[in-house]
C-alpha cells in the first residue's frame, strides 16, 4: 500500500508534468479561445502545485535545495542580462 509521502511525491510528478506540457501547448495554440483555457488550466495546476508543495515541505517529504549564494545570482544575472 501506498504511504502519504509517496502519493504526495507521485500527485507532485504528475503536475509537474503537465506543466511542462502545458508550455508547449500555449506556445503553439493559434486559437485564441483555447490559448486563453489552456493558460487558465496552468494557473490552477500551478496552484494546486504550491499547496501540494508547502504541504510535502511541511511534512518533511520534501527538502529544497540549499538558496544559491548572492554572488551566484548576481552572475547568472549579469549574464543573463548581456544576453538580451
Amino acid at each position: 500500500m501506498l504511504q502519504d509521502k509517496d502519493m504526495v511525491n507521485d500527485y507532485l510528478a504528475g503536475i509537474n508534468a503537465s506543466l511542462t506540457g502545458y508550455a508547449g501547448f500555449i506556445n503553439e495554440s493559434n486559437n485564441p479561445e483555447l490559448r486563453q483555457t489552456l493558460i487558465q488550466l496552468r494557473n490552477q495546476d500551478e496552484a494546486r502545485q504550491r499547496t501540494l508543495y508547502n504541504y510535502a515541505l511541511n511534512k518533511g517529504y520534501y527538502k529544497p535545495a540549499e538558496p544559491a549564494q548572492p554572488e551566484v545570482v548576481q552572475q547568472i544575472k549579469s549574464e543573463l542580462s548581456s544576453n538580451q
